[in-house]
C-alpha cells in the first residue's frame, strides 16, 4: 500500500487535530498541506513502522513544532470558549491533551505520535489538568455514600486545584448541598446509601442549573438504560486516579459557559 493510501482515510481527522491546534481551519490547513509535501518530499518522514495514523500525526506534529508561528495565540482564541481555553495551555500540553481527549488516541498512541515516553505523555497530560484547573478552578460536589471511595475523589479534585463545597451520600442531602454554594462540576454515584439514585439526584441539580456532570459507578449499565442528563461522562468503578483526572479536566476544558480568565497585569 503507498503512503498515500494509508493516509488517505485519517486525513479528515487530521484537519480536525490541526484546526483545534492552531486555532482557525484556515491555519490547520496550511500546516497538514506542508506536511504532505514533507512526506512527498522524503518518505522517511512517514515512519511505516506504525500504525498509518500514528505515523501521519507523528509527520505533521514534526512540521507544526519546527516553526515558531504555532506558539502564537488566534485572535479568534479570545471570544470563543474552546479555543480560549486551548490558548492557555503551553503547547506539548495542549498537543497531548487534544491526542487523547478529541482525536481518541489511547495514551500510548499519543506517546507514539508526539515521540515521546508513556511517562512523558503522562506527564504532559498531568500538566495539562493543572492548566485547565489554574483558569478554572471551580467547586466540586461530590454525590458518593462510600466514605473512602469519597476521600479518594476528593483528593483527586484538590490536587488539581479544584474547591470541594460538600460530600454527599443521598439524593436528599445532594440538592440540600446547592442551595447555600451553587458547583461548578458535579462528580456523582449512581446508587446511594438509602437506595436514591444519583442520576435522579443530578436531574434534580440540573433543574436549576447548568453544570457538568461525571458520573462514577460501578453500575454502568443503569447509566446506559436510564434516563440521563446530557451531556455527562462516565467513569466505571474501580477507577484510575489518572483517568478520573483526565475527564475532570475534559469535562470543564469544553464546558461552554466556562468563564474567561482575567489575566494578571503584566
Amino acid at each position: 500500500m503507498s503512503i498515500a493510501q494509508a493516509i488517505a482515510p485519517h486525513l479528515p481527522y487530521l484537519r480536525r487535530f490541526a484546526r483545534a491546534l492552531t486555532g482557525t481551519q484556515q491555519s490547520g490547513d496550511a500546516y497538514a498541506v506542508a506536511t504532505l509535501e514533507a512526506l512527498v518530499a522524503d518518505a522517511a518522514t512517514f515512519d511505516d513502522r506504525l500504525d498509518p495514523r500514528i505515523a501521519l500525526y507523528r509527520a505533521f506534529l514534526k512540521v507544526w513544532s519546527s516553526i515558531d508561528v504555532n506558539r502564537r495565540t488566534d485572535p479568534g482564541m479570545e471570544t470563543d470558549p474552546v479555543r480560549r481555553n486551548l490558548s492557555l495551555m503551553t503547547p506539548p500540553a495542549r498537543v497531548a491533551f487534544l491526542l487523547t481527549t478529541v482525536e481518541g488516541f489511547s495514551p500510548d498512541q499519543a506517546a507514539q505520535a508526539m515521540d515521546r515516553t508513556p511517562e512523558d505523555l503522562q506527564d504532559l497530560l498531568g500538566r495539562a489538568g493543572r492548566e485547565i484547573a489554574e483558569q478554572m478552578s471551580t467547586d466540586v460536589l461530590i454525590i458518593e455514600d462510600e466514605p473512602i471511595i469519597a476521600m479518594d475523589i476528593e483528593n483527586v479534585v484538590q490536587n488539581l486545584g479544584h474547591r470541594v463545597i460538600d460530600i454527599a451520600r443521598t439524593r436528599t442531602e445532594a440538592v440540600k448541598a446547592i442551595e447555600n454554594r451553587e458547583p461548578g462540576l458535579v462528580l456523582a454515584d449512581i446508587q446511594l446509601a438509602d437506595g436514591s439514585s444519583g442520576l435522579d439526584a443530578v436531574n434534580d441539580i440540573l433543574s436549576d442549573m447548568e453544570v457538568p456532570v461525571i458520573f462514577i459507578t460501578a453500575y454502568p449499565e443503569r447509566f446506559l438504560t436510564g434516563i440521563r442528563p446530557e451531556p455527562a461522562f462516565l467513569i466505571t468503578k474501580p477507577f484510575r486516579t489518572e483517568t478520573v483526572k483526565a475527564v475532570i479536566s475534559q469535562a470543564l476544558f469544553f464546558n461552554q459557559k466556562s468563564r474567561k480568565p482575567v489575566r494578571a497585569a503584566s
